[in-house]
C-alpha cells in the first residue's frame, strides 16, 4: 500500500464517517429499527458493487469502497443495535431488521455490480 493509497481511504473515510454520523443522528430512534444504519448499510453495499462493477482505477477503488463506503457502513453499530432491540423486548424487530441488513445488502452489491458492468459496457 502506497501513501497515495492511505490518502484516498482517508480522505473516502472521512466523508463517509462524517455522512454515517449526521444519517445515524438523524433518523435512528430509540425502540424501532435505526432507519439511519440501515440506510448508510444499504447505500454502502450498493456502492460497492458499482465500484467493482465499474472496475474504477486503483486510486479511486480505495476512495469510494475502502474509504467511503468502508466508513459509511458500519458492522459494530448494527451489532450494538440488534442487541438493544433484543433486550429490549423488540425481537421481532431485531430480526427484521438483521434480514434487512444482510439480505438487503448482499442483494444490492450484486445490483450495483449489474448496475457498473452495465455502464462500463455501454461506453
Amino acid at each position: 500500500m502506497t501513501f497515495w493509497d492511505i490518502v484516498m481511504v482517508g480522505m473516502g473515510g472521512f466523508v463517509g464517517a462524517v455522512i454515517r454520523y449526521g444519517l445515524s443522528t438523524k433518523l435512528n430512534q430509540q425502540r424501532k429499527i435505526p432507519r439511519g444504519t440501515l440506510l448508510v448499510n444499504l447505500a454502502g453495499a450498493l456502492l460497492i458493487g458499482v465500484v467493482f462493477g465499474l472496475d474504477l482505477s486503483r486510486a479511486l477503488t480505495f476512495l469510494l469502497a475502502s474509504g467511503l463506503a468502508g466508513a459509511l457502513t458500519t458492522f459494530s453499530t448494527l451489532t450494538k443495535e440488534l442487541l438493544e432491540l433484543w433486550q429490549d423486548g423488540e425481537k421481532k424487530r431485531a430480526v427484521g431488521y438483521f434480514l434487512l441488513t444482510y439480505v438487503g445488502g448482499i442483494g444490492l452489491v450484486v445490483v450495483g455490480y449489474w448496475v457498473g458492468v452495465g455502464v462500463v459496457h455501454s461506453l
